[in-house]
């Protein structure tokens, strides 16, 4: 089965564009065919503006897919959000690759005046303003048609840039269901509880009445090396510094991690494939401080030649 592999930038902190704009065009010389930036405020280390950060990775690239994880649209004017994708999408020659979510935290929320109850709501109706504005249509934000308005640029992909729900609860992953849409995933959770929620998506999706979607992706933490010690030392670090409330009892870093050699790595994807029907995977970064650049520039070598 063919796997589209995608990266999350390896280094994040204090990001530059030279920074991001290098990383991408590394894991693009090495096969990676997206390359994918969270969004995050207010804590250290935030990343709120990841298209700005994705447009320098067009700079330094040229068939890599800029993609974000979670596109805040509960955040966003609906019209602004839509000519800000569509520049990207523009610049990049069209390779925008749009992941967009609701956000999960109520604090933020409240910040940006979001109310917490209606953001599914606030959500479905930014998409689908995004959406008309895309296909050309005038558009208002208040229903007023005297005020209607056309956004330009348009994207160059036609209708827009393919659209993924970021989703984790339960009535995230039956909204994504029910428009249809491709569900993005935690990293941070078990194949078994990925199992259920797929299940719980598609669902949604033949209640709906609409097609479900061929794409699955999935999100893992990556790290390839044939140094035994090494692995083992990363594995018992993360076991012991990472806060993962998204595991059931019993379940251990192999459950939400792709940690190991090559032959581990291969054969843990292989599971994936045949288990849940991955088609993308994008390896996110190991959320540890201290580990050499080297040691995570030869993860990512690693991992793409594990793949070829």
């Amino acid at each position: 089965m063919t796997l589209h592999l995608g990266i999350t930038p390896w280094q994040l902190n204090g990001p530059s564009a030279a920074g991001i704009g290098e990383q991408a065009a590394f894991a693009e010389s090495h096969g990676y065919e997206s390359f994918w930036l969270p969004e995050n405020h207010f804590g250290e280390g935030a990343l709120p503006d990841p298209l700005m950060l994705l447009a320098s990775a067009a700079a330094t690239t040229t068939s890599i897919k800029l993609a974000t994880t979670s596109y805040l649209l509960t955040l966003r004017n609906p019209l602004q959000a839509a000519e800000q994708v569509a520049v990207l999408d523009q610049l990049s020659g069209g390779r925008v690759l749009l992941g967009v979510g609701r956000g999960y935290a109520p604090e933020m929320l409240r910040a940006f005046h979001v109310p917490v109850a209606e953001k599914r709501r606030i959500f479905a109706w930014t998409l689908g303003l995004m959406k008309d504005a895309w296909a050309g249509e005038a558009i208002s934000l208040d229903g007023d048609a005297e005020n209607a308005v056309k956004v330009y640029p348009l994207p160059v992909q036609r209708p827009h840039p393919p659209i993924w729900v970021a989703a984790f609860g339960p009535k995230a992953l039956a909204q994504a269901g029910r428009m249809g849409l491709p569900y993005l995933s935690s990293p941070m959770e078990s194949m078994a509880t990925l199992a259920d929620n797929y299940a719980k998506h598609q669902q949604a999706s033949v209640e709906e009445g609409v097609s479900r979607a061929s794409i699955i992706p999935l999100m893992r933490t990556v790290f390839v090396s044939d140094d035994a010690a090494e692995i083992a030392a990363l594995k018992d670090r993360l076991s012991q510094e990472v806060d993962n409330t998204r595991l059931a009892p019993g379940e251990t870093v192999d459950d939400w991690t792709l940690i190991g050699d090559r032959v581990f790595v291969r054969d843990a994807i292989q599971r994936y494939q045949e288990t849940l029907g991955m088609t993308h995977l994008v390896a996110t970064r190991l959320r540890l401080p201290g580990l050499a650049e080297s040691k995570l520039r030869a993860s990512v070598a690693l991992l793409a030649e594990t793949l070829a």
